[in-house]
């Protein structure tokens, strides 16, 4: 159950990041109340995931969820650039989440 906590709170991550960049176009108030519900319940899921796993290895993983599904997001939504060497820099961070948990 930790594992899938972890999970969701990367993805609540991705949320509030995507929201961030929302509010500055649109600066409306339905943007402002989705990041904060996302940032809060990415929070509430880290903090779960946490009483079972390492905080490394957790911290590392949400963070690389993140963090890359934030960049794949902005290229989704946002048209921010999808060069080859942005993709391999992105699999990179998923590699090493995942090689992190492979060795703890």
């Amino acid at each position: 159950m930790a594992w899938i906590s972890l999970i969701l709170a990367g993805l609540c991550e991705m949320i509030g990041v995507a929201m961030i960049n929302k509010l500055h176009k649109d600066r409306n108030w339905q943007s402002l109340v989705l990041l904060s519900l996302g940032f809060g319940a990415s929070f509430i899921f880290l903090a779960y995931a946490m009483k079972s796993l390492p905080m490394g290895t957790a911290y590392a993983i949400w963070t690389g969820i993140g963090a890359s599904g934030g960049a794949i997001l902005g290229m989704l939504l946002y048209g921010e650039s999808k060069d080859w060497k942005r993709l391999v820099f992105i699999g990179l961070v998923l590699g090493s989440a995942i090689g992190l948990k492979l060795v703890s």
